[in-house]
This record gives structure tokens, C-alpha cells and sequence, in this order.
């Protein structure tokens, strides 16, 4: 069987309680990005959520990061935070036009994460998901949305994120709902329910089923005993896959990253 690349990584590099942790005793803060880079194999931006950053900053990322390495950026809020998705046009286009494309290689998908009290409406949803473009300076583009409100568990909505070849999040989350199904050319994990009393965050057996997980995911397969919406599955394929360590016990999230590039690497 062929499989896409598995990336798996963390949140941001920026975190007091993983120096000492995660970082060794006295490492310098400016270079905490190389050091990530080189441990785990992707990293979701979260700044990118709050604020906007010059083409210089992406570059310097880029450099920072070894070959192979990929970052995902989380979209801004000013274009999910709003009552009228359709109208995000303007700041759509402000967030890809501020540089990300100086991450060259190194770009993965954009993150277009919506609040817990969004709801599901049909047309302005499916306005939203036309705003997302393809590419900006030559640089393709890829598209995944998080939906955290119950009410778009239905058929309608993942038909029309496989229509428009955007993908749904997957979320494995205490506090909300989560829609495993597959609807583009790539899949992505955010895996939210680390634990503190876990050296690596998760139980050995919990990380085993993550890597068997990925690895289906990475040969066009669909993971046993997730939440589907729809019985059908897109063409099995080889698709990209990226699985991240976020939010829970956040100290432990470095630690089960490493833990699943283990696994997955024997």
C-alpha cells in the first residue's frame, strides 16, 4: 500500500512550561523555533488567529525550519468571528495577502476555525467556503475548516466541503462535537484531550490507535469507530495527513508528538 507523509506536531513554539520541559535548561528562546522544528514535523500558528505579520517574519520561519518541515496557520478572526460568513471577502483576502506565501515549501493548510456557538447555515456557509482561494502568487492553497457546533453534523454540510475540496477537522475534544469524515485531498487531526498524569499526555494504548489512525488516513482509508456523518467515503487515495497535539494538559502536547513520530516510525 502507498502512504501520503504523516506530519504530526504541536501549537505554536512559545510556551513558558515546556522550557525545561520540552526544551533543554537554558536554551535560548530566540532559537526555540529550531529546536521544535527539529523534534516535531509541523506546527499549527496561533498567532496568526490574533494578529498579522510582515513577509519577513514568514521567511524567517521558513529559514528557521528544517527541509520537510511544514507550518499550518490558523486563520484570521476577523474572518470567522462574524455573523455573515459571505462578507469576509475583504478579510480573506488581507489574511493570504500578508505573506504567508514567503513560507514557500513549508506552507501547509490554512486553518479556518469557528466559534462553538457558530451555527450551520447552508448558503452563507457555502458563500464562505467560495471567498477561500486556490492559490496567491503561484503558491497553491489548501483549506480546512474546524466546526465546533452540533448542528452541522448533517450530510448537507460534508457534501458541500467535498464539493468545494475543503476539509472538515477532525477534533477529538471533550467539549465538542467532532465530524471524522474524509472530504479532500488531505486530512486533519486536532487531538485536544492530553492529560497531565501522562508523561506523553495520552496512554500508550490511546497513542497506538492515533498511529494506526494516521496510517489509514495516509492510505486513503477512514479510521474505524470515529463519528461519520455520511456512510460513503471519497476515493481511497494516498492523502497527506497532519495530526496535532493541542490545547488539554498543553505541557505534555510536545511529548505525545514526539511519542506518535516514534511510532509511526517503526
Amino acid at each position: 500500500m502507498t502512504y501520503a507523509p504523516i506530519r504530526v506536531g504541536i501549537g505554536g513554539w512559545t510556551f513558558e512550561p515546556w522550557r525545561g520541559s520540552f526544551y533543554p535548561a537554558k536554551w535560548p528562546i530566540k532559537r526555540e523555533l529550531e529546536y521544535a522544528s527539529r523534534h516535531v514535523t509541523a506546527i499549527e500558528v496561533n498567532g496568526t488567529y490574533y494578529s498579522g505579520f510582515k513577509p519577513a517574519t514568514f521567511a524567517s520561519w521558513a529559514q528557521a525550519a528544517p527541509d520537510g518541515f511544514v507550518f499550518t496557520l490558523k486563520a484570521s478572526r476577523f474572518c470567522t468571528n462574524r455573523k455573515v460568513l459571505a462578507d469576509a471577502g475583504e478579510s480573506v483576502a488581507k489574511f493570504v495577502s500578508q505573506g504567508i506565501v514567503e513560507l514557500g515549501d513549508k506552507l501547509g493548510p490554512i486553518l479556518w476555525q469557528f466559534m462553538a456557538t457558530k451555527k450551520f447555515e447552508e448558503a452563507d456557509f457555502r458563500a464562505f467556503l467560495a471567498l477561500l482561494p486556490r492559490e496567491k502568487d503561484g503558491v497553491a492553497l489548501r483549506h480546512a475548516v474546524q466546526v465546533r457546533h452540533e448542528s452541522f453534523a448533517v450530510p448537507g454540510f460534508v457534501e458541500m466541503c467535498r464539493e468545494a475540496g475543503v476539509v472538515i477537522v477532525y477534533g477529538a475534544s471533550a467539549d465538542y462535537p467532532a465530524i471524522a469524515d474524509v472530504t479532500g485531498d488531505f486530512v486533519y487531526a486536532r487531538l485536544e484531550t492530553a492529560q497531565e498524569n501522562e508523561a506523553a499526555g495520552y496512554a500508550p494504548a490511546a497513542l497506538d490507535g492515533w498511529a494506526e489512525a494516521a496510517g489509514t488516513w495516509a492510505g486513503g482509508g477512514a479510521p474505524a469507530g470515529l463519528p461519520y456523518v455520511v456512510e460513503t467515503s471519497p476515493e481511497k487515495k494516498p492523502r497527506d495527513t497532519f495530526v496535532f497535539f493541542i490545547a488539554g494538559a498543553k505541557v505534555r502536547n510536545p511529548h505525545a508528538a514526539m511519542a506518535l513520530i516514534e511510532r509511526l516510525a517503526t
